[in-house]
């Protein structure tokens, strides 16, 4: 029997054994992920309590008469500023004026007897009695005096303060009596807000606190001022307390009235702070990604801690110390352990696509 031949292998066959036995050049490494990260600091902060409060002038008061008489003269108009003691109205005063000429007559000429008895009485010439008399006569004529320039001083309305004057509500000639409103006069520099905050914020509530005030009219515009007197009573409905704070106005930009947006800004004190951006949510909890310089950047994934908030901040009350690097941009693509490269470092100076754009360190253009 003749045994059967072997088959000679075939082009194919031959190119699938060279490719078995052939050793495979071995696979590099993939490079590090590249990532933001951001230095953890401290910067003041504060915490914000936010309220709607009323702006009042620092002093205010409707300009009424105090006579009935007619207007002989108006010495201001609308919107005027003033200084205190300026006259505004003038009334009908010439009665006043003749009993004020008949009234100082009679005080010199109650004086000039009062001096000769006096000098009498003082060579025994004139009894104590009748000087006396002249004396009680000088009196009471001064007194009638004051009287009148009393009733004299009514017919001239003057500003009590210094302020700005609002609408004029009368006009000359017309009989104004007691009680009528001749114009508006407030104070507008500083002005007072007074706003409610829950009774709950009461333990660290105090005065010299800052304030921050916006109002829809202003756009962006922001006042600055410190609050200087706190109410003596919770509001049993509101379960609030008035707080009042002071704004300087030195343009006169605000007027009383004005319904303003407050935030209070309470517990001042330094914080460790990070970029909202770094914060890893999961579930009720709070995760960074930090990266250990000195572990050739591997990242270390850190429960922490956050309380009050900035726009763009977050503060970090425990989990953190500063001087660490988190990560805030690129978190999705790396994982514990894994070791990252430092894209750059986000100090808030530059946009994200600045910074993306960036050279890493240590490398240059071919």
């Amino acid at each position: 029997m003749i045994a059967g031949r072997i088959a000679a292998p075939t082009p194919f066959l031959l190119a699938l054994f060279c490719l078995a036995v052939v050793p495979h050049p071995a696979r590099s490494a993939p490079p590090p992920t590249p990532v933001i990260v951001a230095e953890v600091r401290t910067q003041p902060m504060e915490d914000r309590v936010e309220a709607l409060g009323t702006l009042r002038a620092n002093e205010s008061v409707n300009v009424t008469a105090s006579v009935t008489e007619a207007v002989t003269a108006i010495h201001f108009d609308d919107g005027d500023t003033v200084p205190a003691g300026k006259v505004l109205v003038e009334m009908t005063s010439a009665e006043e004026h003749a009993l004020l000429e008949e009234a100082r007559a009679l005080v010199e000429e109650a004086s000039s007897q009062y001096q000769r008895v006096k000098s009498l009485a003082n060579q025994g010439t004139a009894s104590r009695s009748l000087l006396d008399e002249r004396r009680r006569e000088w009196e009471t004529a001064r007194a009638r005096l004051t009287a009148i320039e009393s009733r004299l001083a009514d017919r001239l309305v003057r500003a009590p303060f210094a302020g700005v004057l609002g609408l004029r509500s009368i006009s000359v000639g017309a009989l104004v009596e007691p009680g009528d409103l001749i114009t508006t006069l407030d104070d507008i520099d500083p002005m007072k807000l007074e706003f409610p905050v829950p009774s709950t914020y009461l333990g660290t509530l105090e005065t010299g606190l800052s304030v921050t005030a916006k109002a829809p009219a202003y756009g962006g515009r922001e006042f600055s001022g410190k609050v200087t007197s706190i109410d003596s009573r919770v509001d049993p409905v509101t379960r609030s307390i008035l707080v009042r704070a002071v704004l300087p106005n030195p343009d006169r930009a605000l007027k009383p009235g004005l319904l303003m947006r407050v935030e209070l800004l309470k517990n001042p004190r330094d914080a460790l702070v990070i970029p909202e951006t770094a914060l890893v949510p999961l579930g009720q909890a709070q995760y960074v990604l930090v990266v250990d310089e000195s572990q050739d950047n591997k990242v270390e994934k850190r429960e922490i801690q956050t309380g009050a908030r900035q726009p763009g901040w977050v503060e970090v009350t425990s989990g953190l110390r500063a001087g660490e690097k988190v990560i805030t941009h690129g978190t999705i693509r790396v994982r514990p352990g894994q070791t990252v490269r430092i894209q750059a470092v986000d100090d808030g100076s530059q946009d994200l696509q600045a910074m993306l754009n960036d050279k890493p360190a240590g490398k240059t253009s071919p």
